[in-house]
């Protein structure tokens, strides 16, 4: 980053519940520090006043799911050095990108009183689809201890140290017995990215992949398991579709039992 002056930061919100950006915020006394390093330059969710670019670090929440995004990120793209995705929306299509799957007007008779007002593309997808990204934070919503050591790195020039192991690991440290083998339970947590403590399974519910695929995960393996543990294959698709559909290495998986839930 250039010594002589702060970085400038932004922080854009695309089509997402807002979550990640409120975990920016959750970082309470970590930000005031953050702040004296860095020109917080547009970051509507927490301040009114916004400065033009271009910007150093662009931060990004949010699927690209409306004609309008597209210019938008294109137009933030040629203006920022740097562009991080947080979350499963920014990083694989998040939730609405079940719509991915149906036609999209079954989705929005559902949603909306008034789906006529709705201008939407038949798809929601990752911001890596449409400009190229510098790097991706996931989670559903990210993890703030990530998001810190993430900017800090930023900030030092070097590469940040965000885990890529599974959250079994995480399950095992906390002493969990496996939600799998106990309760049946569809849990993903062996081809899921660490980073949420294994929040989920610690409460004996299960694992949807909201952090995303870990490094090298064999999904196929693992579906094999679900399958053998007596789940459908409409069940595997839907939880390997649930957070992460556009992941490669999710959407394969979805896909195949997808095809094959007719002969359940």
């Amino acid at each position: 980053m250039p010594r002589h002056k702060k970085p400038k930061l932004a922080v854009w919100k695309f089509t997402s519940c807002d979550g990640c950006q409120l975990s920016i915020l959750d970082c309470e006394e970590e930000l005031l520090a953050i702040a004296s390093r860095l020109e917080i330059a547009y970051f509507l969710e927490a301040s009114k006043r916004t400065m033009r670019g271009p910007y150093d670090i662009s931060i990004v929440e949010g699927s690209v799911s409306t004609p309008e995004e597209i210019k938008r990120i294109q137009d933030i793209r040629s203006n920022s050095r740097i562009i991080v995705t947080v979350g499963a929306c920014a990083a694989s299509g998040g939730i609405q990108a079940l719509k991915n799957f149906r036609d999209k007007n079954d989705f929005l008779s559902l949603v909306y009183a008034t789906p006529s007002y709705i201008c939407t593309l038949d798809t929601a997808l990752p911001i890596s689809r449409y400009v190229p990204v510098n790097f991706a934070l996931q989670g559903c919503p990210i993890n703030k201890g990530q998001l810190l050591n993430l900017i800090c790195a930023l900030l030092e020039g070097r590469t940040p140290n965000i885990p890529t192991y599974s959250v079994c690991v995480e399950c095992k440290l906390k002493g969990n017995i496996c939600i799998l083998v106990s309760k049946n339970a569809p849990c993903l947590g062996p081809v899921t990215q660490a980073g949420c403590g294994a929040i989920c399974p610690t409460y004996n519910r299960a694992c949807y992949g909201c952090f995303g695929p870990k490094e090298t995960p064999n999904a196929t393996a693992l579906a094999s398991e679900l399958k053998t543990c007596g789940f459908s294959n409409a069940d595997i698709a839907r939880v390997f579709r649930t957070f992460n559909p556009t992941r490669e290495e999710f959407y394969q998986i979805g896909r195949q039992y997808e095809r094959s839930k007719k002969s359940d």
